[in-house]
């Protein structure tokens, strides 16, 4: 099948600064923001300036009006529970869905939704977003790694779908062989750099330049490493040394989402970066302390809101 229209869920970083991509390469007819029925009512909900270019972005409510061929996840974990339902009648069996979420759980989920079927998956990595309620600016924009859990017929032909879209509209991607090495260790990067960068209160700078919060980032990423071993994902320290790099190649002044989520005084995604490790560390029997450390001190932060 032939992906002519993409419906987005998650009006974020990650949502606009892809979505906006798709929209200027297909038009605004086949790009969509699937949303709730409330903020669907809102007068120019889908107006936002990007890179100082201003959109005015097809906004839906997932009522099941159309069918979706492809649905790109981009929501915080805190809000997927929704989200899921928001979209629940936009989904049949044609459907494919990818998330550009952070984390090892969201395709999981998303597949006890609606059917591991229907799932690719997905990482997004390489971006500096600066965004504020109704703009966003962003020097790179980053990369989208796609693969599959299992080489049978019906995934390889949505994967061919979905790199023909990306093909077409000259889409930054890389097909991944080995996704869950390549999902552990984004899960080792933001676990590291989102983290550390909201309990400072910093900028990529902060753990750009060698310190405190630096040695941090990279204790809280080889405890990652140390589980990835015990389920069997072969995450090392080059790749560890890889993504160090990444974030030093970044805009210093720009901020993860965590961080934004800081700023705006919201409930963060701890439980799914330092939550999840320090769950894992259980499982297997290995200390995480420096997850520990990090999840008791942002919940603290988190308990002043």
């Amino acid at each position: 099948m032939e992906i002519t229209r993409v419906s987005i869920v998650g009006m974020g970083s990650l949502g606009l600064i892809f979505g906006s991509f798709l929209y200027d390469k297909l038009g605004s007819d086949y790009v969509e923001f699937i949303i709730d029925k409330e903020r669907a009512q809102i007068t120019d909900y889908g107006h936002r300036i990007i890179n100082g270019k201003s959109y005015d972005f097809k906004v839906v409510s997932g009522e099941g009006v159309s069918k979706s061929q492809l649905i790109i996840f981009a929501v915080k974990s805190t809000s997927l529970e929704s989200a899921i339902e928001t979209v629940r009648k936009s989904v049949d069996e044609s459907t494919t869905i990818i998330s550009l979420m952070n984390g090892i759980s969201s395709e999981k989920i998303l597949g006890e939704a609606f059917g591991m079927d229907k799932i690719l998956f997905a990482t997004a990595e390489g971006m500096d977003p600066i965004r504020t309620e109704r703009s966003l600016n962003y020097i790179n924009m980053g990369y989208v790694f796609i693969g599959t859990d299992k080489e049978d017929e019906n995934k390889r032909n949505r994967l061919n779908d979905l790199i023909r879209l990306f093909e077409r509209t000259e889409f930054p991607y890389k097909v991944e062989k080995d996704v869950m090495h390549r999902l552990w260790s984004k899960f080792m990067l933001n676990v590291g750099v989102n983290q550390v960068i909201m309990m400072h209160e910093g900028t990529f700078e902060t753990i750009q330049k060698e310190g405190p919060e630096r040695d941090m980032m990279i204790k809280a990423m080889r405890e990652v490493i140390a589980l990835a071993e015990k389920e069997g994902i072969r995450v090392s320290e080059k790749d560890l040394e890889f993504y160090v790099g990444l974030v030093d190649s970044l805009n210093p002044k720009g901020m993860p989402s965590m961080r934004h989520d800081g700023l705006h005084r919201i409930k963060s995604e701890v439980e799914m970066f330092a939550g999840t490790v320090i769950e894992y560390g259980r499982k297997h029997n290995v200390p995480t302390p420096i997850n520990q450390k990090i999840y008791d001190t942002i919940k603290l932060i988190e308990s002043k809101y």
